[in-house]
């Protein structure tokens, strides 16, 4: 059975901003930050968890200062769209199969805490993509398949991810002009009430708005596919309280440092942004990463419960 590629880290190290490249200043960390916790207005925080490797359930193990969690979405990664020689179609390898299988175990705690699961699709080295589609119909054939997942598994959204594709691979078409939004049209009116996500990347954010239908009219959320780096992109339509700038890697790997996560929080919080994208979150106590962003979000450390730890 294949298995998805794991989302490599598209430029790691020192933190950089989009306009300038320049290193981004350290956080004092007298600063008190504000408050953002009335209703309608937290920013979210996100975190991608790679199932082949990590557990779902860690992002349940840590709760702010209030009792709420700290990350307000976890995202499955992650699910492929495929192809057969004559149309795509939506794979899930085992152990993603198995996070939905056991979903009563896997997801519904986290959705009783508060936290909503979205499923990611990414591309699969096939040839299929979001962006090239042959036609409307098609198109709506894949949406059909994600909205029915979405619904047997009684998930909150869907999280579209553009990579990995190898447009033209096995006879495959190149991008259009019309695939992704007819796509995303035909998802969100078959989820007209769950959330949709968009990781601004590949041909898909080439191909954001055709015929007057802008993507950012039709998804919730978009982020910035750069790990460790703030950067900010043109989602047509889509205002700036829904958008992700920062993009940060919590793996030792990665090499940030507590203040470079402590400032790209601030700034999502100055600049007035509406999400906080986090990758690879480690099994064990990570809460001292884990507050270095809630601090800045939300004025509150984040302690871990280890409740769900795995």
């Amino acid at each position: 059975m294949n298995r998805p590629f794991s989302r490599r880290a598209l430029l790691r190290g020192s933190i950089a901003t989009a306009a300038t490249g320049a290193a981004l200043s350290v956080v004092p960390t007298a600063i008190a930050y504000p408050q953002r916790r009335s209703k309608g207005s937290r920013i979210a925080s996100v975190a991608y968890i790679e199932v082949n490797s990590n557990s779902i359930l860690n992002t349940g193990n840590y709760v702010l200062s209030d009792g709420s969690p700290a990350f307000d979405y976890a995202i499955i990664f992650a699910a492929n769209i495929n192809y057969n020689g004559q149309r795509a179609y939506l794979h899930m390898n085992e152990n993603v199969q198995r996070v939905l299988d056991n979903a009563e175990t896997t997801i519904r705690p986290l959705q009783k805490r508060g936290i909503k699961v979205l499923l990611s699709v990414l591309g699969n080295h096939e040839g299929a993509g979001f962006a090239n589609f042959p036609t409307p119909k098609a198109a709506d054939d894949f949406a059909k398949q994600v909205s029915r997942t979405v619904r047997r598994y009684g998930l909150d959204g869907v999280d579209l991810d553009d990579e990995w594709v190898e447009y033209g691979k096995n006879n495959t078409g190149q991008p259009n002009d019309f695939s992704f939004i007819s796509m995303l049209s035909s998802l969100r009116k078959r989820l007209p009430n769950r959330i949709i996500s968009f990781y601004f990347i590949g041909p898909s954010s080439e191909n954001a708005e055709h015929q007057g239908v802008r993507a950012g009219d039709l998804v919730d959320y978009a982020w910035n596919p750069y790990y460790n780096q703030y950067n900010v992109f043109d989602v047509p339509g889509l205002p700036k309280e829904r958008y992700g700038a920062a993009a940060i890697d919590l793996s030792a790997a990665s090499g940030i440092s507590l203040e470079g996560i402590e400032n790209t929080a601030r700034r999502t919080v100055e600049d007035g942004y509406g999400a906080y994208v986090t990758y690879e979150l480690q099994p064990g106590d990570q809460s001292t990463k884990v507050s270095a962003m809630t601090r800045a979000l939300y004025g509150s450390e984040a302690t871990y419960t280890g409740e769900f730890a795995k």
